[in-house]
């Protein structure tokens, strides 16, 4: 999708569609023609969040969006009434598509989020369709994709409207990675892809390891599970500094990602129903991949490592069994009693391997346990911390942007669940109680005093049932982890 800003009225684009925001117990908009104000006056048109109505004039397709109450406008209900013009928008054929920015006290925000939610409704995955069959669906249901989107605002927003597209065009990428299949994004295949995309970047570097490099740091927790699999593992470190230099008193950031590109449970097999969703496992490290994508296309003015571990987790007569005991990286010994609590052992050879790469305060994700779904539904992703500071700027960080998170407490009681009977840590206690808190609690041991924070997204990842993204991958987290880096940077 094209993206441009505009500084004229929509009336004199060249967008074959103009949508035009309503609030309860307003007029139309500025610029308007008569016609939106007769469909406001006949009730067809209305102001609540997500209704539309649809007339012609001039030439052009006028679609009228509810907006809800002025004062409750933000930018996630922005994203949302985005969204809904953007199916409708689908649905009649437009080809062009022109939003008149509304009168707003914070119009660079509220810019940001109508292209973000276009862009992220109008998202579609078709890789693995045939050519024939796309076009014999689109035939079917009359929609195709929007090809331009213009935004209609004052020259103060073009700003906001460029870094809209930039977040819009990366969450669809992670969404992209998403949802291959896991015989298509294999480890391998992630670490080529985060070369290819250190190749376009400026200040962005990526070294990749296999299987000897992996067991050769002693990273014995992230070796095991990929004992099971024929696939190659993959540790990937980006490195990025701005070019112009970090910003004075920014700490050098630290983002992990978690990328199991295909979750069997090992030999602790999973269910087989859904299982396929279990190519999913690797949405930490897609989000963690694109984040930084976007911070250096925005030459954001701070130094961060990011690390993903990937790897499959795979029963074969070499797999890692229940019982079993390994060493990790900072040389604390775990008993692995359960094999599909794998996560937590990828990511603590990651956690500390981003210590180690200088990392000063370090954020996870990672789609890590089924209990955050219990908790908090799809709503909330979920936050633990062992730095107040930390939390409350990722806390403000998903107001920002929508993709909100819920602290979950860690205390002293939760650690000593963690201990293990036969060596230092267990990674999956019997007592089957808190279990996201005890994952973060697990996860804790890596980090020594490094500020820290642990997401868990097994809730937010996938079917995340909102306007602009409901079935399959929702690429949450690359705006919040974005949004995050851009606080350090003000």
């Amino acid at each position: 999708m094209e993206i441009s800003h505009l500084t004229l009225g929509p009336d004199l684009s060249d967008a074959d569609t103009v949508a035009v925001g309503l609030y309860p117990g307003s007029g139309p908009a500025p610029g308007s023609p008569a016609e939106v104000g007769e469909l406001i006056a006949s009730g067809e048109a209305r102001g609540k969040l997500g209704a539309l109505a649809v007339t012609h004039a001039g030439g052009k397709r006028w679609l009228v969006v509810g907006l809800g109450p002025r004062e409750e406008l933000t930018p996630e209900r922005a994203r949302v009434a985005a969204a809904r013009a953007a199916e409708r928008a689908r649905e009649i054929s437009a080809q062009a598509l022109c939003w008149l920015l509304p009168e707003s006290e914070q119009p660079q925000a509220l810019a940001a989020a109508l292209v973000e939610g276009t862009m992220l409704r109008d998202y579609r995955f078709e890789l693995h369709k045939s050519a024939s069959h796309e076009s014999g669906a689109q035939e079917r249901d009359g929609a195709g994709p929007i090809a331009r989107l213009i935004l209609s605002g004052e020259p103060a927003v073009a700003g906001a409207v460029s870094d809209g597209a930039l977040l819009g065009e990366a969450v669809n990428r992670a969404r992209d990675l998403q949802n291959r299949p896991g015989n298509d994004l294999t480890p391998t295949a992630l670490g080529e892809y985060a070369r290819a995309m250190a190749d376009e970047l400026e200040g962005v570097s990526v070294t990749v390891e296999g299987r000897e490099a992996i067991a050769a740091r002693g990273m014995g927790a992230f070796s095991a599970v990929a004992l099971g699999s024929e696939q190659e593992p993959a540790l990937i470190t980006i490195k990025y500094e701005c070019p112009e230099g970090p910003s004075a008193g920014a700490p050098t950031l630290g983002l992990v990602g978690k990328a199991v590109t295909f979750d069997t449970g090992g030999i602790s097999l999973k269910p087989g129903a859904k299982m396929s969703e279990m190519k999913f496992d690797m949405s930490g490290g897609s989000a963690v991949l694109e984040a930084i994508g976007v911070i250096a296309r925005m030459r954001l003015p701070l130094a961060l490592v990011g690390v993903v571990g990937a790897t499959e987790n795979m029963p074969d007569g070499r797999a890692v069994k229940p019982g079993d005991i390994v060493t990790a990286a900072n040389g604390r010994t775990v008993e692995i009693n359960n094999t599909d609590a794998e996560g937590r052992l990828v990511l603590a050879d990651c956690l500390w391997h981003a210590r180690e790469m200088g990392a000063e305060q370090i954020v996870d994700l990672a789609t890590l346990t089924g209990a955050v779904i219990v908790a908090l539904g799809s709503t909330y992703a979920g936050l633990m911390s062992n730095d107040d500071e930390l939390a409350a700027r990722l806390t403000r960080a998903g107001e920002r942007t929508g993709e909100i998170v819920w602290r979950l407490p860690l205390h002293e009681e939760y650690a000593e669940a963690v201990k293990g009977r036969y060596a230092d840590l267990d990674n999956a206690p019997e007592a089957r109680k808190a279990g996201a808190i005890i994952g973060a609690s697990f996860l804790s041991n890596f980090v020594e005093d490094t500020p820290w924070a642990h997401l868990d997204i097994a809730g937010s990842a996938w079917d995340l049932e909102r306007a602009y993204a409901g079935k399959g991958a929702s690429g949450y987290g690359v705006r919040l982890l974005v949004e995050l880096a851009r606080s350090y940077c003000a």
